[in-house]
């Protein structure tokens, strides 16, 4: 009854669905089983043997690094030339995040006004250059010669007029000498004259003085007399001579003064003579010299514009200006400049990689690039352009104390793609991380 219960039991409803549910599972544990057992020989029979003398290596699949956005033709300052020490912005003609194109004033420099002056007075020596070279060219005309003709009486009447003036003023000078002598003389003569009887009345007093027939008051008059005489002679005498060397002094100071007026007069003659002579001949030497003066005029005119070039501050690309560094009226520093402005429209990121991973990177490799700091969201893309020949100190810092900031790294250019390089455009310099794609498993 027992056993009847038993098949009773299983052939009900129930059981039979307890019985397929067992049977299911039963077989779906089998072909589990079958399928684990197939695929772990697949594997066994693909993978190489692992010994125990050598273990797995593991494969690196991407190197990361720290870097920063930067324009693709990179960011650059424009100053003033070296040789414009001390120069100051004049006028600033643009703002920051302007686009601007080739060749575009960006800023006045302070001598620009003056550059300009001499620009204008460099093109007006190129003219009367090239008038001279003309009118060399084509020979003088007979009003110059009939001028020049005129110029050489001219000098030649004045000198005749001055020997006439300086002759008869040293004619003069010699009549009056003559006069004062003859005059000096005279007076001399009729001093000694006195003189001579004054010392013959005295002698004739000094015997009578002696005899006793006149006092001593008589004698000393006539001894006074005498004196008197005698030094009337010796400042005739010393006037005469006086005056004798006055006038010759004058007389030869005139001829001096007369001969260098008449060689004066001479070199001015011979040289107009000169100037007819070049006048009348156009000479292939004359030629040359107004050339050279032309050449030089326009070379002078040449160096004006560039100078006036140097003091304005152009664009020499399409960009974006980044950053400011000076305003007007500031001074301009070689190490700032007075902008900085970059190719924003095609960015890339320079990464700075590890000494030790940088066997690993090779051109065209691509690269996921994230914001260090959140500047920006999500992830841009790119592929590596450029691996650097040069290992150096890290410039881009980790906020990981830890890190070590005196790593070797070599830099490597990673090339955005066009429309992520669009949202970055204004993130020059901004701190990311790069993961460049070296290998895919």
């Amino acid at each position: 009854m027992g056993k009847n219960k038993l098949t009773d039991s299983i052939l009900s409803p129930s059981g039979k669905r307890q019985i397929l549910l067992v049977s299911l599972l039963a077989l779906l544990a089998g072909g589990t089983s079958i399928f684990y057992s197939k695929n772990l020989i697949a594997r066994r029979q693909t993978e190489p043997a692992i010994t125990l003398k050598q273990a797995p290596k593991s494969k690196i699949t991407k190197v990361s690094a720290l870097g920063r956005l930067e324009p693709e033709g990179e960011s650059i300052k424009l100053s003033a030339s070296p040789d414009l020490g001390g120069a100051k912005v004049d006028k600033l003609l643009v703002k920051e995040g302007e686009i601007v194109h080739k060749d575009q004033t960006i800023a006045i420099l302070d001598g620009y006004q003056r550059q300009k002056a001499q620009i204008t007075s460099a093109k007006q020596d190129v003219e009367i250059a090239k008038a001279n070279l003309a009118v060399v060219k084509a020979g003088a005309k007979q009003g110059e010669i009939a001028a020049q003709q005129a110029d050489i009486g001219k000098l030649e009447a004045q000198l005749a007029g001055e020997k006439s003036r300086f002759k008869y003023k040293i004619d003069e000078l010699r009549a009056e000498l003559l006069g004062q002598i003859n005059t000096q003389q005279a007076t001399i003569s009729r001093l000694k004259a006195q003189l001579g009887n004054a010392q013959r009345e005295y002698h004739r007093y000094q015997q009578l003085a002696q005899e006793a027939v006149i006092s001593d008051s008589n004698l000393d008059q006539v001894r006074l007399k005498l004196d008197t005489n005698q030094e009337a002679l010796a400042e005739a005498q010393a006037n005469y001579s006086r005056t004798k060397q006055t006038l010759t002094h004058q007389i030869e100071e005139t001829q001096a003064i007369g001969i260098q007026t008449f060689n004066t007069l001479k070199k001015q003659i011979d040289q107009a003579k000169e100037t007819l002579t070049q006048i009348k001949e156009v000479r292939p030497v004359d030629v040359q010299k107004a050339q050279a003066q032309l050449d030089k005029a326009q070379a002078d005119y040449t160096k004006a514009k560039e100078d006036l070039n140097k003091s304005t501050i152009k664009a020499p690309f399409t960009a974006q200006i980044l950053k400011i560094y000076r305003h007007p009226g500031e001074g301009i520093t070689q190490s700032d400049g007075v902008v900085e402005l970059g190719q924003t429209d095609k960015m890339l990121v320079v990464a700075e990689v590890y000494e030790s991973d940088i066997n690993q990177i090779k051109p065209s490799q691509r690269a996921i690039i994230k914001s260090e700091n959140g500047s920006f969201k999500g992830a841009l893309k790119g592929n590596v352009t450029e691996v650097g020949y040069k290992v150096g100190k890290k410039d881009v810092l980790s906020t990981d104390p830890a890190a070590d900031v005196d790593v070797r790294v070599v830099e490597v250019k990673i090339k955005l793609n066009p429309e992520d390089s669009k949202k970055v455009n204004r993130l020059t310099n901004s701190k990311v991380t790069a993961e460049i794609i070296t290998s895919v498993k």
